[in-house]
């Protein structure tokens, strides 16, 4: 087990999949960070907030559903990883 996931043809999708999750989460919180900084001079910050959500949520989901690249679920938990590193970053 420990030599299938050493093997370089497993660990580069990995690395690429934690790669991408932290480019994920920086889009994710830093696009959460400015909507709230603009939320104060908005004339609907309901419908801003739930905008932002909507499409951070989207941009999220469809970058996990390609990272998973047919089933591989060891490549999204590399990228769930990576989202969850960076959010503790920023």
């Amino acid at each position: 087990m420990i030599n299938s996931i050493l093997n370089p043809e497993m660990l580069f999708p990995l690395m690429v999949s934690f790669a991408a999750g932290l480019a994920l989460g920086a889009f994710y919180f830093i696009a959460l960070w400015r909507t709230v900084r603009q939320l104060p001079s908005t004339k609907s910050p309901a419908r801003m907030m739930l905008g932002s959500f909507i499409l951070r949520m989207a941009v999220v989901m469809a970058g996990f559903y390609l990272m998973m690249n047919g089933g591989h679920w060891e490549r999204l938990a590399a990228a769930m990883i990576g989202f969850l590193i960076i959010r503790k970053i920023l």
